[in-house]
């Protein structure tokens, strides 16, 4: 499966973006998917997950904010994000996987992952 993550791009404060996460040679039926983010000079920290089953997780930061949905049809997930911050600059990549609720948030549960896209958020 490979994975293409889309829609970042360049907001203001306040702003808002929908970033979109492609599958081709495969299919996210079934499958868990999850947003993460890396900011220069920081860890990678888990944004949101939707799992097979439909359930969503989002991390307390963007709880809120932050919307994961799916369109099974089309094989994307979407992140929509609203009220941008300027902490929420990072590049965001998708992945997929089959967590349990208790490992939506770890890295090790996902293991196939798309190139990221940049989202910047100017103050």
């Amino acid at each position: 499966v490979q994975l293409q993550a889309s829609g970042g791009g360049l907001v203001q404060t306040g702003g808002s973006l929908r970033l979109s996460c492609a599958a081709s040679g495969g299919t996210f039926v079934g499958y868990g998917v999850a947003w993460f983010r890396q900011a220069p000079g920081k860890e990678r920290e888990f944004v949101a997950a939707i799992r097979g089953s439909g359930g969503v997780h989002y991390s307390d930061s963007v709880k809120g904010r932050f919307t994961i949905s799916r369109d099974n049809a089309k094989n994307r997930v979407y992140l929509q994000m609203n009220s941008l911050k300027p902490e929420d600059t990072a590049v965001y990549s998708c992945a997929v996987g089959r967590p349990i609720v208790s490992s939506v948030t770890q890295i090790s549960a996902y293991y196939y992952w798309g190139q990221g896209t940049l989202v910047t958020v100017s103050s």
